[in-house]
């Protein structure tokens, strides 16, 4: 059943306010705004690098007809107990629509502790959503992001540093021991793969991603306030990609610019700078003739971790197709 939260959307406040969503995926279907957020939980477990801290459960998808429209929450949309091969945490998701069908994207973590992705379908995009048997075959760590290219193509991003897993995966098997590069090494990139027809499968191996500065040099591990940490997201924009993602331990989401959506891409600079919270998450989305980014924060639960609501702001280009800087706590 639908449930109107009866709150008008407003710029840079929380969208909703009578649950707690963070890392929100937003995407056109049908003529209206979904945004496809995590949905934060409270509980008196520990608050480590680990991420134990996001014990989420479950999905709920939120809609709105205009920027400035009441929000609507679909209600719960897929819940753990429902995804045959999933323990716990389901963190960030994302949606898409190809095959007259809608896919959900999610990580969780798999019997076995290790972060996995999977996919569910529905024929709306509010849901509710019925997951796959398996998570995808080759699947690892987590922030599953699908780009849908004018050709049909789709490809999906993923990867995260720490709780995430992806520097366990750097010799293609899971090692709970491993460690990522040294400082003065390159950074890991998130994770790409081509998608099958049936956005079911990977139709390619993943392979990482190269992020590189003006003069063509990897980003090294050391550079926290420019390499890859989580969350990435692709869009297009006048012809070329843009690859956003956060830095995690600097707290901003940057974005890099290429010509094919497997890379390389070259740095460009900041989108936003740091919220109240650890993490930042975020998408990016052109709705009714304006682009919007959409992130969250943690000031509605006073700086709670665990408890974060997605908000939204205008997203500007420059003439020369760089993005303006945002700092959201500027009136």
């Amino acid at each position: 059943m639908d449930t109107n939260t009866s709150k008008k959307a407003v710029q840079n406040e929380p969208i909703v306010t009578h649950i707690y969503t963070a890392d929100p995926s937003a995407h056109v279907f049908e003529g209206k705004l979904y945004i496809y957020p995590s949905h934060d939980i409270d509980h008196d477990g520990p608050t480590n690098d680990n991420g134990d801290q996001y014990a989420m459960e479950d999905y709920h998808v939120l809609s709105m007809d205009s920027a400035d429209a009441e929000v609507i929450d679909h209600g719960e949309a897929l819940h753990v107990k429902d995804v045959p091969w999933a323990s716990q945490q389901m963190w960030a998701p994302d949606a898409a629509y190809k095959n007259d069908t809608y896919y959900l994207f999610f990580p969780a973590r798999d019997k076995d502790g290790i972060f996995r992705i999977g996919a569910a379908t529905s024929a709306s995009p509010s849901g509710p959503f019925n997951a796959e048997e398996n998570y995808m075959e080759g699947s690892f760590s987590i922030d599953p992001a699908v780009y849908v290219d004018e050709d049909g193509q789709s490809y999906m991003y993923f990867g995260g540093l720490w709780g995430g897993q992806l520097e366990k995966w750097q010799s293609g098997t899971y090692k709970p021991e491993a460690e990522g590069p040294a400082a003065n090494e390159p950074a890991l990139g998130p994770q790409v793969a081509q998608l099958s027809d049936d956005m079911l499968s990977f139709q390619t191996a993943p392979m990482e991603i190269l992020i590189v500065d003006e003069n063509g040099d990897a980003i090294q591990a050391g550079d926290e306030e420019r390499r890859y940490f989580e969350g990435p997201w692709m869009h297009k924009y006048n012809g070329k990609y843009y690859l956003s993602y956060s830095t995690g331990t600097t707290h901003k989401l940057v974005y890099a610019v290429g010509d094919h959506p497997e890379g390389p891409f070259v740095f460009k600079g900041t989108i936003l700078t740091p919220v109240l919270g650890w993490t930042t998450h975020h998408s990016i989305v052109e709705f009714q003739d304006k682009w919007y980014l959409f992130y969250h924060d943690a000031s509605l639960s006073g700086g709670v971790d665990h408890k974060r609501s997605v908000k939204f702001t205008e997203l500007h280009y420059n003439e020369d197709g760089t993005i303006q800087l945002i700092a959201p706590y500027n009136k």
